[in-house]
Order: structure tokens, then sequence, then C-alpha cells
């Protein structure tokens, strides 16, 4: 892609167009299967791309004039920084990383009472690692402005407290395993995330 058409491009085209819109059988973190899989790591990789995402990421925060982002281990480390780097000035990044079932900032970084604390995220399925991120602000003693994500593929309405605005929405079917028409077809069933990939599933 150009420039002029990584601007125009939609969130789901530049995924298709960095190979990370993944076609297949896979084993979602639900334990429900899909056809389709969104692979972040494979549209981080590419700074043309990242860039790109967080450029709109930064725009889509500006009006709430953070001075500092955060985002959860570990692709979050990427955006904060970028979308940071992008809004300019003195706004800084940090990120919040796993501890006891949640997440916390841990580095040391300062966090005044004034401080205009903005959160990003990559892909919102179940806002888990969302949430768990704004708490991590809120028991540093400062509720979040705003937050957002490249991709929306939530299912039912998400609450999380303050504005949260996506990039796109990419709608991908999941199914349980017993109503799985690839299952039926016994088309191998793949586990991403932690995993190798390819990387069969259990079971």
């Amino acid at each position: 892609m150009t420039d002029a058409s990584l601007r125009a491009a939609s969130v789901e085209s530049l995924f298709a167009d960095a190979g990370a819109l993944l076609e297949g059988h896979f084993l979602l973190k639900s334990g429900r299967h899909a056809g389709r899989y969104l692979e972040k790591f494979l549209v981080l990789q590419h700074p043309r791309y990242g860039v790109e995402l967080c450029r709109r990421m930064a725009e889509a925060l500006a009006p709430s004039a953070p001075t500092l982002v955060v985002g959860p281990t570990t692709g979050g480390v990427l955006l904060a920084f970028e979308t940071a780097r992008q809004l300019g000035g003195d706004v800084r990044a940090a990120f919040a990383e796993p501890v006891d079932g949640g997440r916390a900032l841990r580095r040391g970084w300062p966090i005044g009472p004034g401080e205009r604390v903005a959160i990003v995220d990559d892909i919102l399925t179940t806002g888990a690692s969302l949430l768990e991120t704004i708490e991590a602000v809120r028991a540093a003693g400062v509720e979040p402005v705003a937050a957002t994500v490249i991709a929306d593929r939530s299912v039912d309405a998400l609450d999380l407290g303050l504005p949260v605005h996506a990039l796109g929405r990419i709608e991908i079917s999941s199914f349980e395993p017993e109503a799985c028409d690839l299952c039926r077809r016994d088309v191998p069933l793949e586990k991403r995330g932690t995993s190798e990939p390819g990387t069969p599933a259990a079971g």
C-alpha cells in the first residue's frame, strides 16, 4: 500500500494486507470456534501499519488531551509508545503488566493526581485486558479519561466507565464446538495467541 492508501484503508483492509486476517479453524480463548482469526502481531511487526494505526489512535484521543498513554502488555506497549509519540509534546507512555490475576503499573512511573491518562489496546473482545488496564490506572489514583482500540469484535455491549473509541469493527462469527461446521468437516483446529504458529489445539 502507498502512504495515501494506508490512510484511506479500513482497519480490516490493513489486517488483510498484512496477512493478519487468517482463515481456517481456530479455538478462541472463550472456548468457542471461529473460521477467521485476527493475529495482531502480524500487523504490528510492520512499522508502516503500526504507525498508521497509532496515528488514528492519537487522532481519536487528542480531544481528551492525555498526558500519559497506557497499554497492556504485550501488544499495548507498542501502541502506547507510538500513540504518545504522535500526540507529541510531553505526552508519556507506560504499560500495565499482569500481576495477581490483574494488571499493575510496576516500573515506578510517576502518576500525579492531575494526570490525564488514556488507555490503548488492540482487539476488544471480552474487554478483559482493557478493564484490567483501566483498574491498574485507577489503583494508581487516577481516573482514565478515554480509551481506544484497534478493532472491536465484541458481541455484547461493554460499559467500562469511560468513552471507548474503536478504529474499526471486524465481524467474526464464532460457535460452540458442538455447533461448529468446521469440526463436522474435520478441518484441523488451531490455537493461536501464546502458542507456536500452527500448533493444533488439544482435545
